[in-house]
């Protein structure tokens, strides 16, 4: 539209101006500049004018940090891509990013993607394929990373009103989005914000969230949703971000049997088969299979010299976490650009040294974090059957060896935890 308005004929052809040429770099590098001051601009409440707050609303503390003269808008110097499969331990790697006070954390944004997808009608459904709904999952990522949380307002439902919703999916796992300026209660670090953030924050105002983004210097976002990271090609091409993926991945295994649990009914056949002894014939070998290959195509891609991975990708094994929290955690830090500090170091204590029973509620809380790291990485090992183990380890060989993950030939070797059955390795670049 730019170029309509305003061209310059030259040799018969209509070409753009240099100033409409560096208008549209500019915005095609600097958009998210451009809707967050549009914002600030528009909003009828504390920010009037370019930047300018009235007196009155300097009063109110969420809006004191943002609105006065001396607030500039800043993309988000690093970007990381926490990359897992469902019950890989996501939920707790996450929240080791998310208790840095530089970080912008996201838990899972690409539910509600999803979730628009399934609600859709039939017919749309049928017409949508894998391209599609990556396409979407990718467009969301990008927005989320420049800080447009405003793009989340396409898929979630209901659709938020005047920027405010209740619906943001699991928006209490991320201290961005429980504490000021986004909410303007300040909550205890110590307590869950499960429990204290929908009580205490009011809907979810995506402005100040996006605010809030633009503030801190890294974005991070967990997703268990995209299959293969090779998908994720083009985000990391992209010029406007600085993009750093961790690989997390467990024992296919470990993954299995975390989700019979937390998944009961759609691992219900998984759960006669190993109560009883015998499978049925209607259980879906492709849950754990799909699950191996995606884990297997991902690791090796991202072992290969790769130039549009080259420094970008980590895998990172849950089990190594759990075994060694402290020192992993701080591997994955410098990986991507940050400094632990005391708090993280704090949380990593209080979270991986807890004395809490399989049994509890708390533990079976699907995505709960804490656990005694070390004693729940393997212990798997009592609650599988060796029948269901031998499947897995059939199916899964290649992901197994490739990860570092010794087999089993017996019952007895299968319950001797005394014996790991997580082999030393680091990993290397592919040649």
């Amino acid at each position: 539209r730019l170029c309509v308005e305003d061209v310059e004929p030259e040799g018969g052809r209509m070409e753009c101006s240099w100033k409409t040429v560096l208008l549209l770099v500019c915005a095609s590098l600097g958009v998210q500049y451009t809707a967050i001051r549009t914002l600030r601009d528009s909003l009828s409440g504390p920010c009037q004018g370019a930047y300018r707050c009235s007196t009155r609303h300097l009063k109110d503390s969420r809006w004191r940090s943002l609105c006065d003269d001396g607030w500039t808008v800043e993309f988000p110097r690093k970007h990381i891509l926490l990359f897992a499969t469902t019950r890989s331990g996501s939920s707790f790697t996450g929240q080791l990013l998310n208790q840095h006070p530089q970080v912008f954390y996201v838990f899972e944004p690409l539910f509600h993607v999803q979730q628009a997808f399934t609600n859709s009608s039939s017919r749309l459904r049928r017409s949508l394929d894998r391209r599609a709904l990556l396409g979407a999952y990718r467009d969301l990522l990008l927005n989320l990373f420049t800080c447009d949380l405003h793009f989340m307002e396409n898929y979630i439902r209901p659709e938020p009103q005047d920027h405010l919703t209740n619906s943001f999916f699991r928006r209490s796992s991320s201290h961005a989005l429980c504490s000021p300026p986004v909410c303007s209660e300040e909550g205890d670090a110590d307590l869950p914000d499960e429990a204290w953030c929908p009580k205490k924050c009011a809907a979810l105002n995506l402005t100040l969230a996006s605010m809030s983004c633009l503030s801190r210097g890294h974005v991070a976002i967990k997703t268990v949703r995209v299959p293969e990271v090779g998908d994720l090609r083009t985000l990391t091409e992209d010029p406007r971000l600085d993009l750093k993926i961790i690989h997390l991945v467990r024992d296919p295994r470990a993954v299995l049997a975390s989700r019979m649990m937390a998944f009961s009914d759609q691992f219900r056949a998984w759960k006669i088969w190993n109560a009883t002894g015998r499978q049925p014939r209607y259980v879906d070998l492709s849950q754990i299979t799909s699950t191996c290959k995606d884990m297997t195509a991902s690791a090796e891609t991202g072992l290969q010299r790769l130039a549009w991975l080259r420094g970008r990708y980590m895998p990172v094994r849950y089990e190594d976490l759990a075994f060694n929290p402290e020192k992993k955690a701080a591997e994955i830090y410098r990986f991507v650009g940050l400094t632990m500090e005391d708090r993280v170091r704090t949380w990593i204590e209080k979270n991986t040294k807890s004395n809490v029973s399989s049994s509890t509620s708390e533990w079976n809380h699907r995505y709960s974090t804490r656990r005694n790291s070390r004693a729940t990485a393997e212990s798997w090992r009592l609650g599988l059957s060796f029948d269901i183990v031998r499947t897995v380890q059939t199916l899964c060989n290649d992901t197994l060896a490739l990860l570092g993950y010794k087999q089993v030939q017996s019952a007895a070797e299968l319950r001797n935890l005394s014996h790991t059955l997580v082999e030393n390795m680091t990993f290397e670049t592919l040649t």
